[in-house]
């Protein structure tokens, strides 16, 4: 079962988006790679989909695997070790910042908290700037609660959900990670996506760091984009 304190770091971030303008859509076109990510769960996972014209619209095509997926999961999902990555990469790819949680879910649930925050922050370290800025959008859902109980990864016990994790370690790099990318990645997409879960107080981090807080606050404070200009205000007062 999931930790006190993951739920309540969901709780406080479904709370915190309220009253923020809506995180614009990516700059970039990824809607190939996202079709193919979703190929990859639907081969990979084994889901019952009909595979009809839709296959090639990402936002159609989108709905009926998550759908498929969300199925999977009611009646009994067992992940292979392959399943993993193929999650990921669709969580990752996903442009739309709520939907990718579908993809987030059974990942944490059969894996645990650690592995699915690992792997995103190594995202967010390495991987290309639409990688970034997923992997932000993804984070987003590493917190939620462990509640689906029919979803288990491949080997192990039948009761199926990992042990909860201590990620007080992990979330600490995360944040640091995604404080220095966003002050020196000038990429659009990456600094929308990585300021909404980005602490603005220097408490948050080790003195070496303040430093960079003041600069992210300045760099978003003057930035051109309209959506970054009035997300940090809301952040800066209620940090």
């Amino acid at each position: 079962m999931a930790v006190d304190g993951n739920e309540a770091a969901a709780g406080e971030a479904e709370s915190a988006v309220q009253g923020f303008m809506a995180l614009p859509g990516r700059t970039e076109d990824g809607t190939q790679l996202f079709l193919r990510r979703l190929a990859d769960v639907v081969q990979t996972l084994g889901l019952d989909v009909a595979s009809d014209s839709v296959a090639g619209d990402a936002w159609e095509w989108g709905h009926v695997v998550r759908g498929a997926l969300r199925e999977a999961c009611r009646q009994g999902l067992v992940l292979s070790e392959a399943s993993f990555g193929v999650l990921m990469a669709a969580a990752v790819y996903d442009s739309n910042p709520s939907f990718n949680r579908q993809f987030v879910e059974p990942a944490l649930n059969a894996f645990g908290y650690q592995r699915v925050r690992s792997a995103l922050l190594d995202y967010l370290r390495t991987g290309t700037d639409a990688e970034r800025a997923g992997a932000a959008r993804a984070w987003y859902w590493s917190a939620l609660p462990l509640r689906l109980s029919e979803v288990r990864a491949e080997g192990s016990d039948a009761e199926g959900q990992p042990e909860a994790d201590d990620n007080a370690v992990l979330v600490r790099e995360w944040h640091e990670a995604a404080l220095r990318e966003f002050v020196s990645n000038e990429h659009l997409d990456v600094r929308r996506c990585i300021l909404p879960g980005l602490p603005l107080r220097p408490s948050a981090y080790p003195a070496e760091l303040h430093d960079l807080v003041e600069a992210a606050v300045v760099i978003a404070r003057s930035h051109p984009d309209e959506y970054i200009r009035h997300r940090v205000e809301h952040q800066v007062r209620s940090a």
